[in-house]
């Protein structure tokens, strides 16, 4: 069975008066512009994220709040954009005002063990509002601070990491970046071992602006009735070697080299597409993330943080892709992927420019899936060792992430937060549960294969 269920855990968490942390040294003030890219609509939402580490023995007298929060402000030194506020100016065009104010910070104590929130740590987490309060007016756009951190010191000597980031200013690249830098100085390193790099012109749009490329993924559509109401449900599920090696079984072998997110991809939108039941004739689509850093040439250089992917959407009639076998959605999701190229992106830079930045994505009928298995969010380590697990804490709205997780047997895989209506949700857990039925037919190499995928 794929789904996780979260556990009904309620605990009582004591928290200081928020604080805002500044950098340690004074830093230039002045105004830095983001990309083209990085100031579109689609990206002005926050993304919380949470890290869970256990007691370590050698760090026996030191708090890790005065140690994460001594490391964030020397961090800032070099990051100090992040310490200062968005604002918008002519055309809704973004910018930094680098006015070193600082980061929002709580400290924070909570009556319960590592243990006790779960043998399987896994998103949608027991009492997460707890772990990262919502403090009020924190969650705007403008003139607000940038990031939100709160550190939890658990019962059991242990403590949970947890942030939200404004997503116009970084991608998952560039917050691990931040955060490895924020380990580095916990652990007393002086400078960043990869400096950072602001040079956001590089995804600027050319002159003059031009639209070479198709884009659906801003297509104007009429929005629909399936709206992410408050009679949402978030359940997670986890896709382990069995999982995959069964929805492999679905495929022709000439499709059985696709990666193991290209396939769960597909998956999910097949299942969700069929499960939301739309008109048939009505178009949806999968919105296929893509890093731009490597389609550059030259690469974009290392130490460049802000946000650096699209996403170009795979589409088709909600009866092309329900009818047709899993190999249809596996083949548009790899042709989407293969679209992106140094052009393309230059592209999407011009439609912004063109078309202004409010532009977005159309909600009815897209999923957005985020591959973060790799981003190496759980290598992150302040002293007290690696995390047991770290990642997006949440899915927001059609928007879900791939985290790495166990299931509660040890296992390693990935897992995936789902938010829909309630019956949707059911008649996408039916869905699911009838694709991955198949037999696993013990395929020795393509095993081998997903246990380094995983």
């Amino acid at each position: 069975m794929a789904k996780l269920s979260s556990s009904s855990l309620a605990f009582t968490v004591r928290r200081c008066e928020p604080e805002l942390v500044s950098p340690a040294k004074p830093t230039p003030r002045e105004y830095k512009l983001l990309s083209d890219i990085n100031d579109q609509e689609s990206l002005r939402f926050q993304v919380p994220v949470v890290q869970f580490y256990h007691y370590n023995l050698s760090m026996q007298g030191k708090d890790p709040v005065k140690v994460i929060r001594d490391a964030l402000a020397k961090t800032l030194v070099f990051y100090y954009p992040f310490a200062g506020r968005l604002r918008e100016g002519l055309n809704g065009k973004l910018m930094v005002d680098c006015t070193g104010e600082g980061v929002l910070f709580i400290e924070a104590g909570a009556d319960v063990t590592l243990e006790q929130i779960g043998d399987a740590l896994h998103p949608p987490f027991p009492c997460f509002d707890e772990l990262l309060y919502d403090v009020p007016g924190s969650d705007g756009m403008l003139n607000c601070p940038l990031f939100f951190i709160q550190i939890t010191r658990l019962k059991c000597g242990g403590f949970v990491f947890a942030l939200r980031m404004n997503h116009v200013m970084c991608d998952g690249d560039g917050l691990k970046q931040f955060l490895s830098t924020m380990a580095e100085m916990a652990q007393g390193t002086a400078t960043p071992s990869i400096p950072p790099v602001w040079e956001r012109h590089l995804l600027d749009a050319g002159e003059p602006p031009r639209v070479m490329c198709k884009h659906n993924e801003y297509d104007e559509v009429e929005e629909g009735a399936i709206a992410f109401s408050n009679n949402t449900v978030e359940r997670a599920f986890f896709f382990g070697r069995n999982e995959f090696s069964s929805l492999y079984q679905l495929l022709p072998l000439h499709l059985r080299q696709c990666s193991t997110f290209e396939l769960l991809t597909a998956c999910l939108w097949r299942c969700r597409t069929i499960a939301i039941n739309l008109n048939p004739n009505e178009e949806v689509r999968m919105m296929c993330i893509v890093n731009a850093r490597s389609k550059f040439n030259p690469p974009l250089p290392l130490g460049y943080y802000g946000n650096a992917f699209v996403y170009p959407a795979a589409k088709a009639t909600s009866k092309q892709l329900c009818q047709n076998p899993l190999a249809y959605a596996v083949e548009l999701v790899k042709h989407a992927k293969a679209s992106v190229t140094e052009e393309y992106v230059k592209s999407v830079a011009s439609l912004m420019v063109i078309k202004g930045k409010k532009l977005k994505f159309p909600m009815h009928g897209s999923f957005l899936l985020s591959d973060l298995k790799n981003m190496g969010f759980k290598e992150v380590d302040f002293g007290w060792d690696k995390a047991e697990f770290a990642g997006v804490a949440k899915a927001v709205g059609p928007i879900s992430f791939v985290n790495s997780a166990k299931d509660k047997k040890g296992e390693v895989g990935v897992v995936v937060s789902i938010c829909l209506p309630a019956p949707v949700m059911e008649r996408f857990v039916k869905e699911l549960e009838k694709m991955l039925m198949q037999p696993n037919q013990g395929d020795e190499d393509r095993s081998n294969l997903i246990s380094s995928a995983l």
